[in-house]
């Protein structure tokens, strides 16, 4: 015999005619094809004892005295695997429909049939007609020559495909011969007496029907009548050999179901026999009510609760398990043995399952229509019947009653198919209920009781076999269209898809299997126990004189003995571990089957009877009702696993895995659906693999396949649902409704209005408050506390899959492993992603930082939330975002280590939008919003708003504040880059106009110098581009007012959240060498400070350490920087501004400008000095280094200090003589505004004494100035603790006496001088309080100096002297240069004029 051959051969001997011919009448033997590796060996060791030489099976009842049970069983695998193959045929064919020969492109493109649609449709048309008679020639002579050149080619395709058919011709007769012999020699098949025989024989019979039923699917007509015409072009016009026995046993079964019932008349009373025995089974089944209130699957008495094991019902609750198999038997029984329905008791039998069902299902997702099927096949019986009943053949008693039977079928027939369409569904669901509840309650008790399982184990089969039952008629009628005989149209069942009962279902089927996995070694050891007393049991009732007077024959006697000897050999199980204890009870099941073959057969001389009548007597269990129990229990031995698989096993549902998904998706995260349900959607998955069929090698691997798609799909939609969870509760209407606070204006408007309101009554809740605002207490009514319920819904479904899904085990499919909660911290942390990029921007423009922030924070509330409930750690997931996202870079540059290279990829992306943003709208102002610096208040403002706000409310303090928290120091530093990066740009503008102007500038200065006033004038007219320029420096002034808020932001946040750091870097700068050239560590320690506002001074430091970067100040050009910076007096930039005493700068931000030139001289200078002494070492490099050069190591810096302030005075001095120079009495307007500019430039600056301008600009006339400004503004009670709103305190800080107390070391001999005039400088006030208090401690050396100036510069010096018509306290001192008593106050309002009037 040939060996199993692929599926698809080229050239295989085992394919050929002759070979099909010569294995057509072959044993058993022959469907090793069929079989699995098991069964095939042990069918060639069978077929070796059975077979004669020539190949034919020997007689049965010549060889034993019963049939071998193992035939049964191989001949229903056989017919797996024939409707396996008949399925692939299907799916390369796309599904023909050979009845209607409908076929689609597809099908002719497969390369199975010939691509020639009109020969091989009209070939299948003509069935059973040979070609010969269809004179194909005239049909299609061009398709005919081309099959005739390419016969053999397509001979070879269709062999594997004829052997089917062939295959199918011998198993009918196998069969067939097979079932009507076991109808024939057995002699009960009832299951209370013979229910494992009866099994076997049903399961044949349906196995049977199935197969000829599936077999009109596939085009057979059209298979047999090409391969034909291909063999008779290519064989001289003969037909192949088995030609006319497959045309007779293909028209035989067409249609199927008519051959059917004339091959299976002859078993039809058994049959009937059967299928009146399992009724009440059936009945119990569809009686929920019953079910329920009797507790046939409660594992506990449901009258007496105090008796925990159910003993009630226990063979029928145990019989439970079989109603599937029951329902299939009645659905096909009745319908190829149509006469049955016609005994009394078969009408409700098949009322009850008809009306549950519209289709029978064959193989996999194959089905037929069922009630069609009955109408076209059943009824005609069933009227033929009542026809012949109605003639009166037959006696007239008889003929009566079975006239009214066969009309009560008619009816029932005709009718039940509306019920089923109406009632089917709701009848389902009810069990579903039913088995959701009993599933759950049973898993509850065994959970608590789980020494109670093994006890109860076959109830538990029982439940899952009832529970898997209903979750595959769900998924098999979903989509299904019935129609209806009368109407004849087409109508859909009505299938519910959003049903929780499934997911129900599942969840209770996989824990209950768990626990039975869990507990599998005590299941073990009861039955191991069972069978021990089992083995007394049946030795003592073999010893009975009944059994002793049948005198058994040596064989039967020999196999009790040997049932005896395999139950008394099972191993104990006192002191041992169960677990380790192993037992094959194979042989045991081997030897009770050949006995129930033996004593069932009409051939043997002891049957079942005779053993029951001889063993009744004693009063207990009967002899084979004890082997029944023992071979049951044995299989929880060594088979649980099998069992629960076969009773729990979900693995059919691979076939309906894509509406699988659909009701998952429908019902998960509907309103009934449950987060804990997800682990058994998903373990599903790990059974469909073994759906596929080993004789078809692709679909191991296909199958495989699809159930990863399938895992991976419901593992988006659980993470879908998780994200949704999340931003439920991240929205306004979430935890967003939970922040909502009022403005303080709107509370006060609240208050003030709800306090006019009289108190609502009961019956008006909803009144309404001032603003659009509900009155307190409304939350309270039942009407507003929906939102309340369904935030603390969606919570607990939140916290709940959290830690389902954490909890849960790997799900493996193949070789695929799928760890959940790898899957939800990635989709927690991805969604915060998302969302964080998301909510950087609005419709409008960026979003505010503070707002953003409060985002974020709301966000991690809720991840905080989650994380309670799991096992990991999504805080450091979430940093991690956050630092990738502030972080411009590879982040790998942040570790030591080597990455490898797919993780060298840029992040900081959100950052790079803030940064950019802000460049671009505040510092560049490209949208042209007219952005102004405000120093008064420290913040940008402009003119209108910069996409969705103004400039004001993302520039403050909070604001930056926020930024900085959300993007830390990276952020900060990504922005100071930026800002320096644009700031060097504008640096070398200046750079480039100062060196092309070189000439014209030394001219200048030479003319300042000199006091020639025309030359200097046109020296400065001829500059090229000073607008420009100007231009550029106050852009780069607005970049360190905004650098300044940044650092000053910084350093409080990092106050606020490290206080240490913060006072550990306030100690060092204080105490940093001052020393040039200063070492890499002091120069970083040094730009640590500047950017969290410590350091002294920000903005030339920050100006310095870009000239460092870019070798900016490296000629003798940048000497010129006072002299160019003067020259911008004369600009017409000055004319078109204004003071703004509310900003405290000018209307065109030129304020900006006196920031760019004090940090522009002071840096250069500090860069310059660098370089020198850099050159100077260079020179002493011969190691001769004399006692003056080691003391210069500490000086550079105080002569840094004392030359920018020789460069600012000298500034000064010709900037104020530009100014007064250049004013007239036509036009004076322009006045004003240098001398306000000048005097912010000497305030501002920590290198100029505040009384630096008064040399040069008598403080008479900014008195004068000031006091017109502000005394058209309200006063501002002295009180106010702001010092922006106090003009006395104002003047305090604005004092150039107290600008001498606070200038740095070496900027003169005026300081010690200076503060000596402070007491006598003001009125005694309780501002002057606060100043002496404040200021008149003695100094406690450069960290009090330090202080106070950040505190200076940091408070409302910026603002000017907002009132000097305060009076001295005492006199003023000789060497005191400040201003004069109050009289002369007095007769200076009248401004500038005046001054030059006196003199």
């Amino acid at each position: 015999m040939a060996n199993s051959r692929q599926y698809y051969p080229s050239q295989d001997e085992s394919a050929s005619p002759t070979s099909v011919r010569s294995r057509e009448w072959e044993g058993p033997s022959r469907w090793t094809e069929y079989l699995g590796p098991e069964m095939a060996s042990s069918v060639s060791s069978r077929s070796s004892k059975h077979t004669t030489s020539d190949g034919h099976v020997q007689s049965s009842a010549a060889s034993t005295k019963a049939l071998n049970i193992q035939w049964v069983v191989q001949m229903i695998e056989v017919a797996e695997g024939l409707m396996a193959k008949m399925y692939r045929l299907n799916q390369i064919l796309e599904y023909p429909d050979p009845v209607g020969h409908v076929f689609s492109e597809a099908f002719w493109k497969a390369g199975v049939f010939p691509n020639h649609p009109r020969i091989c449709t009209l070939l299948s048309k003509k069935f059973p007609e040979n070609f010969t008679k269809s004179q194909l020639e005239r049909i299609d002579k061009f398709s005919l020559d081309s099959l005739q050149d390419g016969a053999e080619l397509h001979l070879q395709s269709l062999e594997p495909w004829i052997q089917l058919l062939l295959d199918l011709m011998a198993f009918r007769e196998q069969a067939l011969r097979l079932i009507l012999d076991l109808s024939s020699t057995v002699i009960t098949l009832l299951p209370h007496q013979n229910s494992l025989i009866l099994h076997a024989f049903m399961d044949l019979f349906c196995a049977f029907v199935r197969v000829n039923l599936f077999a009109e699917k596939i085009p057979r007509k059209m298979l047999l009548q090409v391969y034909n015409l291909l063999h008779s072009l290519s064989r001289n016009d003969r037909d192949c050999d088995f030609y006319h026995r497959l045309v007779q046993f293909i028209d035989s079964y067409d249609p199927p179901l008519k051959g059917l019932q004339e091959d299976l008349n002859f078993v039809s009373p058994r049959i009937g026999e059967v299928l009146e025995a399992v009724g009440p089974s059936i009945f119990l089944s569809a009686d929920t009510r019953k079910l329920r209130n009797e507790g046939f699957l409660s594992p506990y008495h449901p009258r007496f609760p105090d008796i925990l094991t159910n003993s009630a019902h226990p063979m029928r609750a145990q019989d439970l398990a079989n109603v599937t198999s029951y329902r299939e038997w009645v659905l096909l029984g009745y319908l190829v043995c149509p006469d049955e329905l016609l005994r009394v008791t078969s009408i409700d039998i098949a009322l009850v399952v008809l009306k549950e069902n519209l289709v029978v299902t064959l193989f996999r997702d194959e089905y037929i229509m069922l009630h069609e099927d009955y109408q076209l096949y059943v009824l005609p019986r069933v009227l033929e019947s009542k026809k012949m009943a109605k003639s009166g053949r037959t006696k007239q008693k008889e003929a009566d009653l079975e006239y009214s039977v066969a009309k009560q079928v008619e009816k029932m027939i005709s009718e039940v198919h509306d019920q089923a369409l109406q009632l089917c569904d709701t009848i389902h669901r009810e069990r579903r209920i039913l088995l959701k509840q009993e599933i759950g309650r049973m898993v509850l008790f065994f959970t608590d009781q789980p020494s109670l399982l093994a006890p109860n184990i076959q109830m538990v089969f029982s439940a899952l076999a009832l529970a898997q039952s209903e979750v595959l008629w769900y998924f098999q009628h979903a989509g299904i269209a019935s129609s209806r005989s009368k109407a004849a149209r087409v109508i859909p069942v009505d299938i519910d898809p959003n049903d929780p009962t499934i997911g129900f279902l599942l969840d209770g089927m996989d824990r209950l299997c768990c626990l039975v996995r869990k507990y599998i070694a005590a299941a073990r050891g009861y039955a191991l126990s069972y069978l021990s007393s089992s083995a007394g049991r049946i030795r003592y009732l073999m010893g009975t004189p009944g059994i002793v007077a049948l005198d058994l024959d040596p064989t039967l006697k020999g196999l009790f003995q040997r049932i005896v000897q395999h139950l008394e050999t099972i191993p104990k199980t006192q002191g041992e571990n169960v677990s380790a204890i192993t037992c094959d009870l194979s042989e045991f099941r081997k030897d009770w089957l050949s006995i129930l073959m033996i004593v069932t057969s009409s051939r043997s001389s002891i049957n079942i009877r005779h053993l029951e009548k001889a063993t009744v007597s004693t009063g207990k269990e009967g002899l084979l009702s004890e082997g029944n129990a023992a071979y049951n229990w044995s299989r929880c031995v060594d088979e649980i696993e099998s069992q629960l698989s076969k009773h729990g096993s979900l693995k059919k549902l691979y076939f309906y895995h894509q509406h699988l998904t659909t009701v998952f998706r429908n019902t998960m995260f509907g309103p009934e659906g449950r987060p804990q349900h997800c682990c058994a959607w998903l373990s599903v998955a790990s059974s469909f693999p073994e759906c596929a069929s080993l004789i078809i090698p692709e679909e191991v691997t296909k199958f495989g396949r699809d159930a990863v798609l399938y895992v991976e799909s419901l593992i988006e939609s659980i993470m879908g649902g998780l994200e949704g969870l999340i931003n439920i509760l991240d929205s306004e209407g979430g935890f967003g409704a939970l922040e909502s606070q009022l403005l303080p204006e709107q509370a006060a408007a609240y208050l003030n209005n709800a306090s006019r309101i009289s108190a609502p009554s009961m019956k008006s809740p909803r009144v309404v408050g001032g603003g659009g605002f509900t009155l307190p207490g409304h939350e309270s009514y039942p009407e507003n506390n929906k939102s309340i319920k369904m935030l603390e819904a969606a919570i607990q479904r939140l916290t709940n899959l959290c830690s389902i899904l954490n909890d849960m085990e790997p799900i493996c499919v193949i070789n695929h492993v799928f760890v959940l909660r790898e899957y939800m911290r990635e989709c927690i942390l991805a969604n915060f992603k998302r969302r964080f990029i998301t909510a950087l921007q609005t419709d409008n423009d960026l979003q505010r930082p503070s707002v953003l922030e409060s985002l974020i924070r709301r966000h991690m509330s809720i991840v905080h939330l989650a994380e309670q409930h799991v096992s990991m750690d999504l805080t450091q997931g979430i940093r991690e975002i956050l630092l990738t996202e502030a972080f411009s870079g590879p982040v790998s540059s942040l570790h030591t280590f080597e990455k490898p290279a797919e993780q060298q990829q840029n992040t900081g992306s959100a950052v790079e939008v803030v940064c950019n943003w802000y460049m671009d709208n505040i510092i560049k102002d490209v949208s042209g919003a007219g952005i102004l610096f405000a120093p008064r208040h420290k913040y940008f403002k402009s003119a209108r708003p910069v996409g969705g706000y103004f400039a004001e409310s993302v520039t403050d303090l909070k604001e930056l504040q926020a930024f900085v928290r959300i993007f830390g120091g990276y952020g900060v530093d990504r922005l100071d880059k930026m800002m320096k990066v644009h700031t060097a740009a504008l640096v070398n503008c200046i750079e480039t106009s100062l060196r092309s102007n070189r000439e014209l500038i030394e001219a200048a200065a030479a003319s300042m110098h000199s006091g020639d006033r025309g030359e200097r004038d046109a020296s400065i007219r001829q500059i090229v581009d000073l607008d420009t320029v100007i231009g550029f420096c106050i852009e780069a002034g607005e970049a360190l007012a905004f650098d300044e808020l940044l650092a000053e932001a910084s350093g409080a946040v990092l106050e606020d959240n490290a206080s240490l750091i913060h006072s550990m870097i306030s100690g060092i700068v204080e105490h940093i060498p001052e020393e040039v050239p200063e070492k890499k560590e002091i120069r970083r320690i040094r730009g640590v400070a500047n950017g969290n506002g410590v350091s002294v001074d920000h903005d030339s430091e920050w100006v310095r350490l870009i000239l460092e970067e870019v070798g900016g100040a490296n000629d003798n050009s940048w000497s010129l920087l006072p002299y160019f910076f003067a020259s911008f007096m004369s600009s017409n930039a000055w004319n078109t501004t204004g003071f703004n005493i509310e900003t405290g700068g000018f209307s065109n931000n030129i304020h900006c400008l006196a920031r760019c030139i004090s940090a522009v001289i002071a840096g250069s200078e500090y860069v310059r000095l660098q370089r020198e002494y850099q050159q100077q070492h260079q020179s002493l490099s011969n190691g001769h280094q004399s006692s003056e050069n080691l003391d210069s190591e500490f000086q550079p810096r105080v002569t840094a200090e004392a030359s920018i302030k020789s460069s600012m005075l000298l500034f000064v001095k010709f900037a104020a003589s530009i100014v007064l120079d250049s004013w007239n009495e036509a036009n004076r307007s322009h006045l004003v505004a240098k001398l306000i500019f000048l005097d912010q430039l000497c305030e501002s600056s920590p290198f100029l004494p505040r009384s630096s301008l008064e040399s040069h600009v008598p403080y008479t006339i900014l008195r004068s100035i000031y006091t017109q400004y502000y005394s058209n503004t309200p006063s501002t009670p002295l009180a106010t603790a702001s010092p922006h709103h106090s003009p006395s305190v104002s003047l305090i800080h604005a004092s150039p006496s107290m600008k001498n107390a606070t200038t740095p070391r070496g900027s003169g001999s005026g300081s010690s001088t200076a503060a000596g005039a402070d007491s006598g400088y003001f009125k005694g006030s309780s501002s002057s309080v606060y100043s002496q208090e404040h200021y008149n401690e003695p100094e406690t050396g450069t960290s009090r100096n330090n202080e106070n100036k950040s505190k200076q510069r940091g408070s409302s010096r910026r603002s000017g002297p907002l009132d000097y018509s305060t009076s001295h306290k005492g006199g003023s001192g000789s060497n005191s240069t400040g201003p004069s008593p109050l009289p002369r106050f007095a007769v200076s309002r009248s401004g500038p004029i005046s001054y030059k009037q006196h003199n």
